[in-house]
């Protein structure tokens, strides 16, 4: 199978840490001591693929913002990692003068512009350090790889290329340029890192178009100077995912904005969705528990702690993508097999005489016995093992308090069976009225998600009773002026898309505790289970995919930069259905969305798709930037 995303990105970052000479395995030996400084953007392009422990492997002893105030280190190389803006540049001149360092390995994460280098050029010269800058490299890196086949472009600035940004109504054309190159930029990055040219769709008369055309005049700007391309020679071999070339399938976040308000129940999505959940790190509040404190001593202030949700966790890996009452009962699973092997613990700190020993200097230990080597070799496994699942038991137990504070099983359900055209069994207004079902956050996503999904816009006097009791509920009505406007606007441009989101089965309430003594007691929560219907986006993927003519995506335009002469047409070269294809949604993007085309992916064999999108926001995020679309 061909090397992941995530995997080519960060062997680029191994290889920048590396001096830009390609890592070698066989080497023995101490790595070369040096210091990592980067910018907010770089940190947020490393911290996802690489943990401290593997940069200090690479050789790494500090790590620095390049803002900060550093002190002179003069016998140590300096590897910088930053964006090539105006600010950066002075920054790192000023560093060239104040000579910080025995040599500079200057890395930029997008092209830097000849202006700039000079910059740098005519410092380096005033401060006598040019013998110092070893290496000045374009990396092409911006963008943020958070799975195997997911990425984001930003996370720093993301309010320039949000939904917001680009739906205001104010926006000049310069504006919208600044957003357009910026979106490309990232993309460009993507596809050099990518090491593929692929073939262009997206539909006509929106965002997703004008990044469409860009992009192409990017990639075929850089393929027409055969010397300098980034897509000949060693750059394409060590990229090359197949014979085939990918599809890219350009969207506009307005295909489907339903998708974003829907509450979710699948793991990810609701991790992302009720807590604080960012770069593939989950931010809770514990409260500490009360048998630590003394007797009469207060309790202690709630603890923050932070966990990282990453590829190396297998029950993350398995299970981020299932519905959460499934979620609940795998974590209790676990727990008891791991009871099971607590005694084995024991018995075998016992025989390392470590009883009270921390579990730092248990894996430094090593002997020829037999017994204890198994018993180092098996002792680490099984704390590490402890160590995951505390973790998810911390996590799933606080999205248990969302989903039971808040009824989400019933909103979940509800907003279902709206997308999916189904009878309802409740009216909206008694859900609206209901002072104990959900925030007025809440509320307000359902609301939205009905007006979105009908046919038929509620009558003027309908209307007036749900704001009048969405008031009532404390709903800021903002998101729903803005709401109200697009859909006039989509009415006029073409019917909006179709939910064919099959309606979940309720398995009746879950009332049992699954075990006694269980930590998730999951009463008075449905157990819903889920049926797999494809969202908008991706039905486009599969009639694009799969080259199925459709109403839909016929009239989709077609650039492939490899064509010497750019010939704007909606009829594909193409004939053979595509075995890879990226996503790429203009407006931003969600959980949910990504795992419904996983699944999807899941059924055809030897296929791969890539998703990304501007930024990644969940609902709350989502409504706020309706709310400053809508407010009067």
């Amino acid at each position: 199978m061909a090397a992941s995303i995530r995997e080519k990105q960060t062997a680029a970052l191994k290889r920048m840490l590396n001096f830009n000479v390609p890592v070698v395995k066989s080497t023995t030996g101490e790595p070369v001591w040096k210091v990592l400084i980067y910018d907010r953007f770089g940190q947020d392009i490393i911290s996802p693929l690489l943990s401290v422990k593997e940069l200090r492997d690479m050789g790494v002893t500090l790590h620095l913002l390049l803002h900060s105030d550093r002190d002179a280190i003069p016998d140590v190389p300096a590897v910088y990692f930053v964006m090539p803006t105006e600010e950066n540049v002075d920054r790192i001149c000023q560093d060239l003068r104040t000579q910080l360092y025995e040599s500079y390995y200057l890395n930029f994460i997008s092209a830097i512009s000849r202006s700039k280098l000079e910059d740098i050029a005519s410092a380096a010269l005033t401060a006598n350090t040019v013998a110092h800058v070893s290496k000045v490299f374009d990396q092409y890196l911006n963008f943020i790889t958070l799975e195997d086949d997911m990425f984001v472009l930003c996370n720093q600035n993301k309010e320039l290329v949000s939904y917001r940004a680009l739906n205001r109504s104010d926006i000049t054309d310069t504006e919208m340029d600044t957003v357009m190159d910026t979106i490309v930029d990232s993309l460009f990055c993507f596809f050099v890192t990518l090491g593929a040219v692929p073939i262009i769709r997206c539909p006509r008369g929106n965002a997703a178009e004008m990044v469409a055309i860009k992009l192409d005049k990017k990639l075929r700007e850089n393929l027409r100077d055969a010397r300098n391309s980034l897509f000949t020679g060693d750059n394409l071999a060590a990229g090359q995912f197949s014979f085939q070339r990918p599809l890219l399938v350009l969207v506009d976040r307005n295909i489907d904005l339903a998708t974003l308000l829907h509450h979710t129940w699948t793991y990810q999505a609701l991790v992302h969705d009720v807590l604080d959940f960012h770069l593939n790190r989950v931010d809770l509040e514990e409260s500490q528990a009360l048998e630590s404190s003394p007797a009469g001593a207060r309790p202690k202030k709630k603890n923050k702690k932070s966990y990282d949700l990453t590829v190396s966790d297998r029950f993350w890996q398995k299970h981020k993508g299932s519905p959460f009452p499934e979620v609940a009962e795998s974590v209790q699973q676990e727990l008891e097999s791991y009871r099971t092997q607590e005694d084995e613990v024991k018995r075998l700190k016992t025989i390392m005489g470590l009883e009270g020993e921390d579990e730092g200097a248990i894996s430094m230990l090593s002997d020829n016995t037999a017994k204890l080597t198994s018993a180092v070799s098996s002792l680490p496994e099984l704390l590490d093992k402890k160590r995951i699942i505390d973790m998810h038991t911390n996590v799933a137990t606080a999205v248990l308090e969302h989903i039971k504070t808040r009824k989400l099983d019933v909103y979940f359900e509800y907003e279902e069976k709206l997308m999916s055209k189904s009878t309802l069994d409740k009216s909206l207004l008694d859900i609206i009225s209901d002072p104990d079902a959900g925030t007025p956050e809440d509320k307000m996503r359902l609301f939205l998600i009905y007006y979105i999904t009908s046919a038929q816009a509620p009558s003027e006097t309908d209307l007036e009773q749900y704001k009048k009791a969405l008031e009532d509920a404390g709903c800021n009505l903002a998101p729903l002026n803005y709401i109200k406007q697009w859909k006039a606007f989509a009415k006029m441009a073409s019917a909006p898309a179709s939910y064919g989101i099959g309606a979940t089965k309720s398995k009746g309430l879950l009332s049992r505790v699954m075990n006694t003594g269980s930590q998730f007691v999951m009463e008075g929560v449905k157990n819903l289970v889920l049926k797999q219907q494809n969202l908008p986006v991706t039905r486009v993927l599969d009639n694009l995919m799969e080259v199925k003519s459709n109403p839909d995506t016929d009239e989709y335009r077609y650039f492939d930069p490899k064509m010497l002469r750019g010939n704007d047409s909606s009829v594909p070269r193409n004939k053979n259905p595509f075995q890879e294809a990226i996503v790429f949604v203009v407006g931003g993007g969600n959980y949910i969305e990504y795992q419904n085309l996983v699944d999807y992916i899941k059924t055809k064999q030897g296929k791969h798709i890539l998703y990304g999108c501007t930024e990644l926001f969940n609902a709350t995020q989502f409504v706020k930037q309706l709310s400053q679309l809508g407010q009067k």
